[in-house]
């Protein structure tokens, strides 16, 4: 995928994670992300969206210490709240259409580019909240292979891969995920060190199995691994879910 098509998905999952929140109560329970509601979930996601681009169209170059709420300043009513979320995601889409593709800023994965970085993670920022309001709606959304493929590298190859930020275990206990209507595979080599993931198949502990969009909602935590085909060691798969937690911070 390329950052047109980031972008596009920033709108498309925008819009659905809209459409979800407006056809249920703002006190409603998110199960996805115990705790939330779905005010909540939209004023966090809505935030994001502003945090995101203010990086992109300020070319900020340097980490933006702030908190959620310096960034939106007022949190809206429960009554211009939808307007004021439509209105955040739209900014971002327009904003990274902007910016030249040889922009400069700060970023916090490995991309081709700045661009190309925000692009891709606001895009999977959104689905994944879009899958939250979904979940607080009692539905499961099913992503484009194309789609659910690109986020589970971004999660596995660059968000697990950082420094000290990836799962651990006592002995060398790889996972191997593969995507069974694409044939992409992800060997991620979980053990006392930083996570190595490869794009090729290898022996391992735990082998997981499933169609690209189960595999993104299920290792983001947005589904559990049941139905889909898993052989080996499970209970690195419930570890996974103990271990991986992509928060705010």
């Amino acid at each position: 995928m390329d950052v047109v098509d980031h972008i596009a998905a920033i709108v498309e999952n925008g819009r659905r994670l809209a459409d979800a929140a407006a056809s249920i109560r703002l006190d409603a329970a998110v199960p996805t992300c115990p705790g939330w509601d779905v005010r909540e979930l939209v004023r966090h996601t809505g935030a994001i969206h502003r945090w995101a681009t203010g990086y992109v169209r300020d070319a900020r170059t340097e980490p933006w210490d702030v908190d959620l709420g310096d960034v939106v300043g007022t949190w809206p009513s429960d009554a211009e709240l939808d307007e004021w979320f439509r209105r955040g995601y739209a900014d971002l889409a327009e904003t990274l259409e902007r910016a030249p593709d040889d922009l400069e800023c700060f970023t916090f994965l490995a991309a081709p580019s700045p661009k190309a970085m925000w692009a891709r993670r606001q895009a999977h920022e959104t689905a994944i909240h879009r899958a939250d309001a979904e979940a607080a709606r009692g539905t499961e959304p099913v992503f484009a292979a194309e789609f659910a493929v690109d986020g589970i590298d971004e999660l596995l190859s660059a968000f697990i891969t950082r420094p000290g930020r990836g799962p651990r275990a006592e002995a060398t206990r790889p996972v191997l995920v593969t995507a069974a209507d694409t044939g992409d595979v992800w060997h991620v080599g979980i053990s006392q060190g930083d996570v190595l993931t490869t794009r090729q198949p290898a022996p391992a502990a735990c082998m997981v199995r499933g169609t690209a969009s189960q595999l993104y909602l299920a290792l983001w935590n947005r589904r559990p691994f049941d139905g889909l085909e898993v052989t080996g060691d499970r209970t690195l798969l419930d570890e996974w879910r103990e271990q991986v937690q992509i928060t705010w911070d």
